[in-house]
């Protein structure tokens, strides 16, 4: 058994992650949270006692100052805190020296996303065997649970797939991961998380197509697909962190990832992109002075915690599998439909950080009874993926798996044709005004 958890970060998902953490406190102990600026975890604080989400008011919820690159100092605040698991929701930025420190402490690890290094964007695959994997022994002679990706998408998606190979297949031949959300924020435009992680994405699609690494342009394949409750979307293919992973532990043909854009973020994004303002790279002003033009657009975007009040609709992320069972051809989605305004009437959050901050107190659940204290380091499909979506089920996330007739007009086709073919069928078209912009908000018929 293990309790009490230090959560780091105070972003939109650890504000979720917090929220459910203090709500099962009764099975994680004293949870502490933690990031640079402590006033943004003393509102979160603030925001869980609002909700009356204390579930054990016998049990610590307090807050602590932190810079979580300061190896040292992390591993102060462990000792400090008698945390024995640590949820890392900071950028991506973290995760080697968080990592780093839960190993010299021996306490257990839980992460939502795959290591970023700040000169570097979109690095060649697999993306984990450059940072995380190179620790995996250090974690297994030390009996270190450390559990990677353990968010919605990387993790709750990961789950589908070892769930798919456990109860729904014998021999899988494709999976393709979908991400829609059908939300309305009513900016003009906004991320629904860390701009900057956000757009870093988006520089090069890697895809595991054929058991081999493919590279495309980004945005340049584009599917739209009806999906439960959001309805027909379009998705483009797009890299992401689970399929670094994936590729290595699913015996599957090809595993891709395709994420939902309106032609209106297409839009923004190509023309921030072509002007350099997406650049990760210092470039020097004519006074001399250095700025990254991705951390200034970033500044000037909103926060997206701010989103969450007035945002409306629903998110759908799942996995269409296909392949055979007792010899016949299946076809099996298996999905996930969060929505926006309830999970702020919950939590006080917006539906994306609402699905990206469950998952990982499901799994440090799961940490502190046992079920998944590894003793080493894993990725989520690793892992029996049942006891996880069971909770999953419980506080918040109910899976839904939907059975879809072979070839049928609700089959999913996410092979990928000649570029050419692809890049004229990919090219959207906005409606503008600069009288109002808000017109190219607006939706159009697909």
């Amino acid at each position: 058994m293990k309790e009490n958890v230090l959560i780091i970060g105070a972003g939109g998902v650890a504000h979720v992650a917090a929220h459910k953490a203090a709500m099962h406190n009764d099975v994680l102990g004293d949870i502490c949270i933690a990031s640079r600026t402590q006033s943004k975890c003393d509102d979160i604080i603030e925001s869980i006692k609002r909700k009356g989400h204390v579930k054990d008011p016998s049990r610590k919820l307090y807050s602590r100052q932190i810079d979580a690159l300061d190896i040292p100092a992390t591993v102060a605040l462990i000792k400090e805190t008698n945390s024995q698991i640590v949820i890392n929701l900071g950028q991506a930025f973290l995760n080697m020296s968080i990592l780093e420190a839960c190993i010299e402490t021996g306490v257990a690890y839980i992460d939502t996303a795959i290591h970023e290094d700040p000169d570097k964007v979109c690095e060649d695959p697999p993306w984990y065997a450059n940072y995380e994997w190179k620790r995996k022994d250090r974690c297994a002679e030390k009996g270190v649970t450390a559990i990677l990706g353990a968010g919605f998408d990387p993790g709750v998606v990961n789950a589908y797939c070892a769930l798919a190979v456990k109860r729904y297949f014998d021999t899988i031949e494709t999976i393709d991961i979908i991400d829609v959300n059908a939300g309305s924020h009513g900016k003009y435009f906004a991320t629904n998380f860390d701009p900057e992680i956000n757009f870093r994405e988006f520089v090069k699609v890697w895809t595991w197509i054929d058991r081999q690494w493919k590279e495309y342009p980004t945005h340049s394949v584009k599917r739209v697909y009806d999906l439960p409750v959001v309805g027909p979307s379009p998705i483009y293919l797009n890299g992401h962190d689970e399929l670094h992973s994936l590729s290595k532990n699913i015996d599957a043909d090809s595993i891709r990832f395709w994420m939902g854009f309106g032609d209106h973020y297409i839009n923004v994004f190509t023309v921030l992109r072509t002007l350099g303002f997406l650049n990760h790279l210092p470039v020097t002003l004519a006074d001399g002075q250095e700025v990254v033009p991705l951390k200034v657009v970033k500044a000037l975007f909103p926060d997206p915690k701010t989103l969450a009040p007035n945002y409306t609709g629903k998110t759908c992320i799942g996995n269409f599998v296909k392949g055979i069972k007792d010899g016949k051809p299946r076809e099996v989605l298996i999905y996930q439909v969060s929505d926006h305004k309830a999970a702020y009437e919950e939590v006080e959050s917006q539906g994306i950080s609402y699905t990206a901050g469950v998952p990982p107190v499901a799994a440090a659940m799961l940490i502190a009874d046992g079920t998944w204290d590894t003793k080493t380091m894993v990725n989520v499909e690793e892992l029996d993926p049942e006891p996880f979506i069971a909770i999953l089920d419980r506080i918040g996330l109910p899976t839904e798996v939907k059975e879809i007739e072979p070839g049928s007009a609700g089959s999913f086709d996410g092979s990928v044709r000649d570029l050419e073919t692809e890049l004229a069928d990919s090219t959207a078209t906005v409606t503008v005004s600069a009288a109002n912009p808000m017109i190219a908000v607006a939706p159009k018929p697909h």
